[in-house]
């Protein structure tokens, strides 16, 4: 009998263990680093931080100087044009896009401005994000898509495809372990 509740607590405290090794890994796989900002402009635009972070670590993996072959910057992958326009509606002069605060501002703005474009419909939000609102809208009229999102694997571009699954992953699993 004392052999067999030995034998039980053993496994009790290895089966805690193992979670708690497996709860930190992910935690350094999903880090919320830049704290601070994703914090202060989720709350100012009114968005989910899990959100911000899944972006972040589809966009560029939390390297604020990243710079994609297309041209886009910084922690959220921002295009120049982009964050010139957002910028301008939020009054920011001199934006530097590696600039983890300038970054995270108009990187949140932009998808909450995507996210009130498509009636919070994330799906869209985030297609639109990779792709573009002119290529979400044009697949959405040639019927690619539907207007809710609810068929996202038919995205014909099969980065903008991986790149929603991720985000939507990331999202996920920032929830699980937050």
């Amino acid at each position: 009998m004392k052999k067999g509740l030995i034998i039980l607590l053993i496994i009790a405290l290895l089966s805690i263990c193992i979670y708690q090794i497996y709860n930190i890994s992910l935690k350094k796989l999903y880090p919320k680093e830049f704290e601070e900002y994703v914090s202060m402009y989720s709350k100012k635009y009114g968005i989910e931080e899990n959100w911000i972070y899944a972006l972040i670590k589809a966009e560029s993996d939390f390297d604020e100087n990243s710079v994609s072959q297309s041209g886009a910057v910084g922690l959220m992958q921002l295009m120049e044009s982009t964050a010139n326009e957002v910028a301008e509606e939020l009054k920011i002069e001199n934006i530097n896009l590696k600039d983890p605060k300038c970054n995270i501002e108009i990187g949140t703005k932009y998808f909450v401005t995507l996210l009130d474009y498509y009636e919070d419909n994330y799906c869209l939000a985030i297609t639109a994000y990779n792709a573009g609102i002119g290529t979400v809208n044009k697949w959405i009229e040639n019927k690619v898509i539907k207007k809710d999102g609810t068929d996202i694997e038919n995205i014909p571009y099969k980065e903008t495809n991986n790149y929603i699954r991720k985000v939507l992953k990331n999202y996920r699993t920032y929830r699980k372990i937050y």
